[in-house]
């Protein structure tokens, strides 16, 4: 069953929930709503927006390929991009590793731990994208193969300790085979500290409805671990509503931060009875889009970084009059001049 519709929800939902902090291993994620790890969108700077706003319990990296860093690393002297900032930020963060050998997992893990002193590596077991499980079968493709997330997961642990090691998985690889119960107890016994399940499969990637259901199931076989839902995550009253009627420890945010950063903030105030913080004005998110995009080119530049800042600002403009215009028009601007100009007559002062 997924998370009921925002309407559905205004109409019969008005309680608040009884939601306590969450602990992954010696971590205490107050509130337990983390942010998720998104392949090209949490980057430096977009964490920087969200903690900017606050309520963000745990925030996390961009995923990192395991194999890729180690490679940067000796040919190149330098480290991915998607490290950016991680060295100097706050904490507590996640860092996202991926790949399929235990011994190169754990050897980037280590480095991330005790060198760059994270509070938490997570392993992706749950991207979809071809790329990552058909030709590098790692990701979602693992759950095929359960002994071997759980050699993985040990293997993390081991070399991480005493930094806390989470998983994160899909219900399964097809809708036909789904085998998340199975999967998460592997990954338990193999002393992970905390596990997300995203409520849908590989097959599925985005399409359809997240089954809370197949979520909440998986609980009851848990023995000592949280476990934090994820998927369909859009509005304050949904992310209630999975606390309310669901057992899970913690709810991860996802797509719907990347348009409304501000949102964790909102659901923070909303599981401890404060007033919600309003939306932020047009002229208040203009300039929250325009500090985004000086952080992307303090990094990369203006050329690159105007490239790069195309689609979130497409993310700024959905749901407003206009939005498509102004993501046809942003989608071209290769200067900081057209840009600025562009989000100027899109978001008028």
């Amino acid at each position: 069953m997924a998370i009921a519709a925002e309407d559905d929800l205004a109409l019969g939902f008005r309680r608040r929930p009884q939601v306590r902090p969450l602990r992954i291993g010696p971590l205490l994620v107050d509130p337990p709503v983390l942010q998720a790890p998104m392949a090209g969108f949490t980057n430096y700077a977009y964490r920087q927006i969200v903690r900017q706003f606050g309520g963000a319990g745990l925030q996390a990296t961009e995923m990192i390929h395991a194999k890729g860093f180690l490679w940067l690393e000796k040919e190149e002297d330098e480290l991915p991009d998607r490290l950016w900032g991680v060295k100097e930020e706050a904490r507590p963060l996640a860092v996202q590793i991926w790949d399929n050998d235990p011994a190169t997992l754990a050897e980037v893990g280590a480095k991330l731990a005790h060198e760059f002193k994270v509070s938490v590596i997570d392993i992706n077991f749950g991207c979809p994208v071809k790329q990552v499980t058909e030709k590098a079968h790692s990701g979602s493709y693992l759950l095929r193969h359960p002994e071997r997330v759980g050699a993985i997961v040990d293997r993390v642990v081991r070399a991480c300790a005493p930094t806390p090691v989470t998983a994160k998985i899909r219900l399964g690889c097809t809708r036909d085979a789904i085998n998340a119960i199975e999967v998460a107890q592997m990954i338990e016994a193999a002393g992970a500290a905390a596990l997300t399940v995203h409520g849908r499969t590989a097959q599925d990637f985005f399409s359809g409805s997240a089954d809370w259901e197949r979520i909440s199931a998986i609980k009851p076989h848990l023995k000592r671990i949280p476990l934090i839902g994820n998927g369909d995550l859009s509005s304050i009253e949904a992310v209630l509503m999975a606390f309310e009627r669901y057992a899970v420890d913690g709810v991860m945010i996802a797509r719907a931060a990347l348009n409304r950063p501000w949102l964790f903030r909102q659901i923070r105030a909303a599981l401890v009875g404060e007033p919600i913080p309003p939306e932020p004005t047009l002229a208040e998110e203009r300039q929250l889009l325009l500090d985004h995009y000086e952080l992307v080119c303090e990094r990369f530049g203006p050329a690159k970084g105007t490239i790069l800042m195309r689609k979130y600002a497409c993310c700024y403009a959905q749901g407003r009059h206009g939005a498509r215009e102004f993501r046809t028009q942003v989608s071209h601007a290769s200067t900081p001049t057209e840009f600025r100009a562009i989000v100027e007559r899109y978001f008028p002062r």
